[in-house]
This record gives structure tokens, sequence and C-alpha cells, in this order.
């Protein structure tokens, strides 16, 4: 069973639901140690001064911000204690908004909020509240003595809470735009090309199914480990990496790309199709049978007929003689 991670209540209006947080994701890193190649050996990191190469008890460092080159101003672990946000087990609704308003960018750290002991009629009206309404929380909230902003809303018939980042933290188009276009801005493209970009994206387009995309690198370094701890020979295949499509070859690259998927729908629905028409060839096999069967059928009829006649004018000539 998860368990909670901090725990305290939300806050909007006169209400207060006592709430407990829980991480929504666990993350499948896969984490190696430093170790000496000669004898594997683990190795451990110390705290060194830079002046003489001296180790530095923990509790013999303090913080300090570099306002010039070499420059700091030091603060103490008092003086940052007092600068720490108050703690505080609410987290306080600010507003409500649509979802669609907020652009992902913003979102940091997803949980879930489930309710405490004694608190799950309260936490269901929420949760039904919310879904009715079609609408995100915003809230801030502290945790690990830091200040977050949080958007909080229903999935199912539990609430979730996502950290967000404060908008000073995050970098608009224009801040990188001299970096993103080093020469200047392409032109428009061209009605055709963005019809034929069009067509493609429709063709690619599907309903999101998260359990189709796999962390394919992370499963790789698992099966070499596994090998690798096997004693298996390991050869590892070359790989090309993709050229990048240069402004000419783009219509070319569009048709080719959309012929292709086609190509594989075609071949998809060709092989649908080829099962139901594999029946009718037993039929015309029948049917040839059937054929074949009244041929022989109508000779044996007309031999024995013929035989009929012949034994019929052996009889006529012995009765004349």
């Amino acid at each position: 069973m998860a368990r909670a991670i901090w725990s305290g209540s939300i806050s909007f209006g006169l209400l207060n639901v006592p709430v407990r947080l829980y991480s929504a994701v666990s993350k499948q890193t896969v984490r190696f140690r430093e170790l000496r190649e000669s004898d594997g050996s683990r190795v451990k990191h110390k705290r060194v001064a830079e002046s003489d190469g001296k180790e530095v008890p923990y509790e013999k460092i303090v913080k300090g911000y570099e306002y010039a080159p070499d420059q700091y101003v030091v603060l103490s672990r008092d003086e940052l204690a007092d600068l720490e946000p108050q703690r505080s087990r609410a987290i306080e609704i600010q507003d409500f908004v649509d979802l669609d308003d907020i652009d992902p960018i913003y979102f940091e750290q997803p949980y879930f909020l489930g309710p405490d002991k004694g608190a799950e009629r309260a936490y269901a009206l929420l949760v039904q509240a919310m879904k009715d309404a079609r609408k995100v929380a915003i809230a801030r909230f502290v945790l690990r003595n830091k200040e977050h902003l949080a958007a909080i809303r229903p999935m199912e018939d539990v609430l979730t809470l996502t950290t967000m980042r404060f908008a000073d933290e995050v970098s608009s188009p224009e801040d990188v735009d001299g970096e993103v276009f080093e020469e200047a801005k392409p032109k428009k493209p061209e009605k055709r090309e963005l019809d034929m970009a069009k067509q493609l994206i429709e063709s690619l387009t599907s309903d999101f199914e998260p359990e189709k995309y796999h962390d394919e690198y992370r499963e790789e370094l698992l099966d070499l480990l596994e090998r690798k701890a096997e004693g298996k020979e390991v050869v590892s295949a070359p790989t090309e990496e993709p050229k990048p499509t240069k402004a000419p070859d783009l219509m070319a690259a569009l048709e080719e790309s959309l012929a292709a998927v086609r190509g594989e729908e075609a071949e998809t629905d060709g092989k649908a199709a080829a099962k139901p028409a594999s029946k009718p060839k037993s039929t015309a096999k029948s049917s040839s049978k059937s054929k074949a069967a009244s041929k022989s059928s109508s000779r044996s009829k007309s031999s024995s007929s013929s035989n009929g006649r012949k034994s019929g004018s052996r009889k006529k000539t012995k009765a004349k003689a």
C-alpha cells in the first residue's frame, strides 16, 4: 500500500477537507554505482575545500550566493530558516479555472490526494462538485520547506494534485527566438506542402493509449545488463542517425511518408479481406467436381445406351439366320 508523504487539508471558503498526499509516479530509472575499474571497489565522494584540498565536515559548510565572480554573500542556516515559508498544513485554493486555459509547460510533478480519516464524505462531495463544474483548482501549499503552486483536478473518484511552475520560471518563445532560428525565420509554407502535411497528420491520428509506448532505451539497457550478468557475449549492432530533411526534398518526403502510411493501411485492409475471400474457392472446386460427375454420368449413360443398341442388333441378326 502506498504511504502518504504529506498530510493537511484543502481549504477554500469555510470548507476544510483533511487529505493525504501520495506520489502518483513510480520512476523506473536504471541506477548505476561508481566503481574503481581495477577491482570493482565502490567510489565515495568527499566534500573538500578548493584552496587546500582538505575535507570539510557537513556542519562547517555554509551557503553562499555568488553575486559576482568569486564574490559571495554568505547566509547561515539560521538566517535561511527564518526566510523559509511558514509551515502550513493547508492547501489554499485561490481560483477555479478551465483546464484548457493552462499550458502543459507549467505542469511539474503529479500526486494523488486521498481523504484523511473521517473526511470521506466531504472529500467525495468536493470530487463530485469539481466533476460537475469541469473546473481545475489553482492552489498554494508548502511541501519540503518550499512553497508550491498546484493544480487540483478530479480523475475518476480521486483528486490529483500537480505542482506547477511559477510564471517567472517559464521562458517565453521570444526568449529563445535567436537560438531556435540562428538565421532568418523560414518563409511560410506553400499551400500544397501544408495540405500534404495535414493529410499526413490526419492519417497518423489515433486515440492516446499510453500502454503502446515504452522506454525502449531502458528495456535494451536492462536486456544488456541481464546478458552480461549471465556471461553472454554482447555485440552491438551499428545504428544510423536519421538525416534532416532539406527544404527542396520536403515535398518529396511528405509524399513518400503519406504513400507509405496509405500502403500500410491498404496492406492491413487486404489481409483482413483475404480471409472471407478464400471460401468461394472450395465452392468452385465443388462445382467443378459436380460438373465432372455429371459428365461422367452422361458418358456412362451414353455408353450403356450404345451397348444396348449393339446387343439388340446382334439378336436381330441371329433371328434372321
